[in-house]
């Protein structure tokens, strides 16, 4: 199941097309899988665990690591006018 959940999340094949002949099972049984894993928090923890194996085994290489909005809080509001960088010379002209 877990190898065919990752395959689907991977080439991003609909669930209904996951093919028997990999041996993964069905694809709606890796979908419903899926979602019983999300439900019970699963995957934060697995996350979890891998992460302090990779830790221990000094194997954590973070020099390609990217932050984004949906694990760092992102704050709220436009930057004001003062704090917005320039990216050309001068001011366009407005099209509207």
């Amino acid at each position: 199941m877990f190898q065919g959940i990752l395959f689907v999340l991977h080439t991003g094949i609909a669930w209904e097309h996951l093919p028997q002949e990999l041996g993964f099972g069905s694809g709606m049984t890796c979908w419903r899988r899926l979602a019983e894993w999300t439900e019970a928090g699963v995957w934060p923890r697995l996350h979890q665990t891998l992460l302090a194996k990779l830790r221990g085994a000094n194997a954590l290489d973070l020099s390609r690591a990217a932050v984004d909005g949906s694990h760092i809080r992102a704050l709220k509001g436009a930057p004001r006018r003062d704090e917005v960088l320039s990216t050309g010379v001068e001011q366009a002209v407005s099209t509207t």
